[in-house]
C-alpha cells in the first residue's frame, strides 16, 4: 500500500527528525512518499492514505488548508488523522469545548478584533500570553502586562484576528511543559521541554530544550483524559498532549491531533510502533 507523508515546501524531503519514521514504515511494508501538500501536480487519490507530518505551514494558509482537506474528502481519501478531527483541532478555541467536557485547561478567554483591547483591559496588571486561536510555533504570540505600555504596542502590531488571551504561566520557565505522545490512543512516550534562560516559549526554534522523562501520575491521569475528551469516532492515530503541573494540578495548556513534532528520535522505538499504527490503521480500511 502507497502512503503519502504530506509535508512543507519548506521540508520537501521530510524534516530530519521524521526520516526515522519514513523508514519504519518502509519496513512495515508500506510505500511511504513524501509530498507537498500545496503541490497542485499530486494526485492524493494515488494513494492509500496521507499521513500529516511537517505541514508545518498549515496556519498561515488556513484558508487553503481547509479546501485542501475538502478535496481529500471528496476524493474519499483516508487521512490520518481524519479530516474532521483535524478540522476542529485547528482552531485552539476547542480548548473550551474540553473545558466544557470537564477537562482542567489553563484558563483562557476568546477575543475577536476591537473585543482583544477589551478582554485585555478586564486583566489589568496580569502578565498575560496572546495568541491566534489559529497558529503554530508562537506565530503572532506576544507576553507581556496587561496595562503597560509595552503590551499596548505590541497589541498594535498584531493582525486582526482571533485570539486567545491567557495568564502566563510561570511554571513553563520554572519547571517546564509535558508534552506526551500517544500512538493508537495509547501512551507512548513524553518529554519535558524547558525555555531558554529568560524566554518562555519551548520550541527549539527559540532556543527550548527536550529531554525524554517518565512523566509524573498526575501528568499522565490528566493528559490520558484530555485526549479522552476528544470525542472522535476512533482514538488518534497519533497525538501529542501539552500540558502543566500548576500546585500538583494538571492543566491542559493544547491538545495536537494535526501535525506535532512527536520527539520519535529521543524514543527511537517509538517510530517503529508509530508505523505498525499507520499499516494496521491502513489494513483494517481494506477490509
Amino acid at each position: 500500500m502507497r502512503i503519502a507523508l504530506a509535508t512543507s515546501t519548506d521540508y520537501a524531503e521530510l524534516h530530519p527528525h521524521d526520516l526515522p519514521l519514513a523508514t519504519a514504515l518502509k519496513a512495515a511494508g508500506l510505500d511511504a512518499v513524501a509530498e507537498v501538500w500545496t503541490d497542485p501536480s499530486v494526485d492524493w487519490s494515488s494513494y492509500d492514505a496521507v499521513l500529516l507530518r511537517s505541514v508545518w505551514d498549515y496556519h498561515r494558509r488556513y484558508l487553503e488548508f481547509t479546501e485542501w482537506l475538502g478535496q481529500l474528502d471528496k476524493a474519499g481519501v483516508t487521512l490520518l488523522n481524519e479530516t474532521d478531527l483535524v478540522r476542529w483541532n485547528a482552531d485552539k478555541r476547542y480548548l473550551l469545548e474540553l473545558r466544557e467536557r470537564g477537562v482542567a485547561i489553563v484558563p483562557s478567554q476568546i477575543a475577536a478584533g476591537a473585543c482583544l483591547r477589551e478582554v485585555v483591559a478586564g486583566l489589568d496588571g496580569q502578565e498575560i500570553v496572546i495568541k491566534p486561536t489559529v497558529s503554530a510555533t508562537a506565530h503572532h504570540t506576544i507576553r507581556g502586562t496587561a496595562g503597560s505600555p509595552e503590551l499596548s504596542r505590541s497589541i498594535e502590531d498584531l493582525p486582526d484576528n482571533v485570539y486567545l488571551v491567557q495568564p502566563f504561566q510561570p511554571e513553563i520557565q520554572n519547571e517546564g511543559e509535558w508534552s506526551l505522545i500517544f500512538l493508537d490512543g495509547e501512551f507512548s512516550h513524553a518529554v519535558l521541554k524547558r525555555p531558554a534562560a529568560g524566554d518562555y516559549r519551548v520550541q527549539d526554534d527559540f532556543g527550548g530544550t527536550a529531554e525524554l522523562l517518565d512523566p509524573p501520575a498526575a501528568v499522565l491521569t490528566g493528559s490520558t483524559e484530555a485526549l479522552a475528551a476528544a470525542n472522535s469516532r476512533q482514538a488518534p492515530a497519533y497525538a501529542r498532549v501539552d500540558g502543566i503541573l500548576s500546585n500538583g494540578r494538571y492543566l491542559l495548556m493544547e491538545l495536537e491531533l494535526i501535525e506535532p513534532y512527536l520527539f520519535l528520535p529521543l524514543a527511537p522505538d517509538a517510530a517503529t510502533r508509530f508505523a505498525t499504527t499507520v499499516a494496521n490503521r491502513l489494513a483494517a480500511a481494506k477490509v
